[in-house]
């Protein structure tokens, strides 16, 4: 049996996935400093996070987020803390010849990065307990439904966040010149989306 209005579910997730979030702006730069390889275990971080999200938010936390919306706001300031820290270590972080992938990086560190961009997303937190709900009938088999949803979410995101990998690893040629270039311009994006977070996200 298949989630109510699946084929919408499916419009509405690809829209997300295509516009260019937090997450993707954080893979294209982790990308180009550690190559597409490297970024499988930043998009499995993100993954991991959406699958424990919805998991909350469908079994446990759903009416509590709908009356508590405050919840919704202190996650809110968590995501922003870590999208300026993260600008930050970006900026600073020493960046070698682009000819050769910097692999400095631990697995369980780009891990670390996927799982609190996409934790801390406020976008995430908005989606899961207000749209999520909306495609399971919980009057029937929803156990079966939310893993249908879920598992179409994660196969899509993670697609799409090596899509967004790929691609962002090809501009390397175009940075050879000036590969601080792309730090610089990564932690104006990150630090910008902080800011505009911090002042239009409101629950």
């Amino acid at each position: 049996m298949l989630p109510l209005d699946y084929f919408l579910f499916l419009q509405i997730i690809l829209f997300l996935f295509i516009t260019p979030g937090t997450p993707r702006i954080v893979i294209i730069s982790l990308s180009i400093s550690f190559g597409v390889r490297n970024c499988v275990w930043v998009a499995l971080g993100d993954v991991t996070a959406n699958i424990l999200q919805a998991s909350l938010i469908i079994f446990l936390l759903h009416s509590f987020f709908i009356d508590n919306p405050n919840l919704l706001n202190f996650i809110k300031w968590i995501g922003v803390a870590y999208l300026f820290y993260l600008a930050t270590d970006v900026y600073f972080s020493k960046v070698k010849n682009l000819k050769n992938v910097n692999s400095e990086k631990s697995r369980l560190s780009l891990f670390k990065d996927g799982f609190l961009v996409a934790g801390t997303s406020p976008k995430a937190w908005a989606f899961f307990p207000l749209i999520f709900p909306q495609f399971i009938n919980f009057e029937t088999n929803y156990v079966v439904q939310f893993l249908i949803l879920i598992i179409t979410y994660v196969v899509l995101d993670f697609l799409s966040l090596i899509c967004y990998a790929f691609l962002a690893n090809k501009l390397i040629d175009w940075l050879k010149a000036n590969p601080k270039t792309i730090n610089t311009i990564s932690a104006c994006v990150l630090f910008s989306i902080g800011v505009f977070i911090a002042l239009t996200q409101q629950y």
